[in-house]
């Protein structure tokens, strides 16, 4: 096969910098930054959902794409705004054609929600930064996303909702204490989806930076209930940060690009 073509969907609308300022690149930038790391010559085009000339184009030209990404972001869905639905609605559409999508944090929750499933606010909680002891079940280690990686994890995460009814005929692939649906591989019209309620494409340092945008509201919804709680939280993941494995912490991107070359 020549040089993948991917298609990376934004989370964000483009007014919205927090994750701009926070890891110094939009989230499909980053996203980007990552899989031409690890695959160079890899050709990446970045559209926004909210923009439907952008939208339009894409559809129009789905059969170029060797694989789709959908990036984390800051929306909620129940929230349910015009721009909200527009995304839902591309990843719809995208379904109707033979695609195989990666769909990260807010990506999963678009497509788990365009294929029939819910998202509601995390009934444990939510992960702030960082995700702990996520274990890969008996599908998740037969599953090629899941190849070469640790069979339980700390990964970098940021999430205050969850997938809470999946949609039909979906494999779990890992949980933890927080989320039960962490890791998923689901079929939905002509396409074939993995999703991850985590961040393969982040650092933690980029998670320290986006709690520190987020500190005040942060108290105000009692995520923490005190500045000493959240301080230990903080070293909680810097402690981990100095354990972070680069190969480890990415290997489901790597793991997908390897997949849709063959």
């Amino acid at each position: 096969m020549s040089n993948l073509n991917i298609l990376i969907v934004e989370g964000n609308i483009r007014e919205d910098s927090e994750f701009i300022k926070a890891a110094g690149a939009s989230a499909a930038d980053n996203l980007k930054n990552l899989i031409l790391k690890i695959e160079p010559l890899t050709n990446t085009e970045i559209i926004n959902p909210g923009h439907d000339e952008e939208t339009t184009s894409a559809l129009k030209n789905m059969s170029k794409y060797n694989g789709i990404v959908f990036t984390g972001g800051v929306m909620r869905i129940n929230d349910m705004t015009d721009v909200i639905k527009k995304h839902i609605n591309f990843a719809s559409n995208c379904f109707h054609h033979k695609n195989k999508i990666l769909a990260i944090c807010w990506g999963l929750q678009v497509c788990s929600t365009a294929a029939g499933g819910k998202v509601n606010p995390g009934k444990n909680g939510a992960h702030i930064g960082i995700a702990s002891n996520v274990i890969i079940n008996n599908e998740g280690e037969k599953h090629f996303i899941y190849n070469d990686k640790k069979k339980i994890f700390t990964s970098p995460a940021f999430n205050f909702d969850e997938v809470s009814e999946l949609p039909k005929n979906t494999i779990l692939l890992s949980s933890d204490k927080v989320n039960n649906v962490m890791g998923v591989s689901f079929n939905a019209g002509s396409s074939e989806i993995i999703g991850l309620q985590y961040h393969p494409d982040y650092e933690y340092f980029q998670m320290l930076n986006l709690i520190d945008s987020r500190k005040e509201r942060l108290f105000v919804n009692k995520n923490f209930l005190n500045e000493e709680e959240y301080e230990s939280h903080i070293s909680f993941i810097k402690s981990q940060n100095e354990l972070l494995d680069f190969n480890n912490r990415t290997c489901e991107v790597r793991n997908w690009l390897n997949y849709i070359r063959n």
